[in-house]
């Protein structure tokens, strides 16, 4: 193995991220996203577990035909749960999974009791991710989970 000298290898260096920064167009980042491609503006819930139990979170509003990031960095979990609102023509995004939710922004952990504890309780639907570090979740007018009011 041959030693670069001294004054070449932070050239080098710089070389080397310059064209991987060309290349890939900066840093790639692994989120959990959700695209609204309705035609309404929607309210959006997560559910989770993670290292510290159960946890459910809201309301990311999202306008129609826009996506926005619920979770920034790899994710670790496979199975990640939604419950979303139709603002515009009602209805929601549902499922059988019960998680607790409240009208205004919020972080609970834990999924029992809701109502006990101050919350509402709500269905949410499972979104299996396949293990991906990186994955988007696509909400249309004509989802399976999508039930109208």
């Amino acid at each position: 193995m041959t030693k670069m000298p001294r004054k070449t290898f932070p050239r080098a260096l710089a070389l080397v991220a310059g064209a991987a920064i060309l290349v890939g167009g900066g840093v790639a980042h692994a989120d959990l996203k959700l695209c609204n491609k309705t035609n309404s503006t929607i309210g959006v819930a997560l559910g989770y577990k993670d290292d510290k139990g159960w946890a459910s979170e809201g309301w990311w509003n999202i306008p129609p035909q826009s996506c926005k990031v619920l979770l920034q960095g790899n994710l670790i979990a496979r199975y990640y749960y939604i419950y979303a609102i139709d603002y515009d023509k009602g209805g929601v995004w549902s499922g059988p999974a019960t998680m607790c939710t409240q009208d205004k922004i919020f972080t609970i952990r834990g999924r029992k009791n809701c109502e006990d504890r101050g919350y509402k309780t709500r269905g949410f639907y499972e979104v299996d991710t396949g293990e991906k570090t990186d994955f988007t979740i696509m909400l249309r007018e004509d989802s399976a989970h999508r039930r109208k009011k």
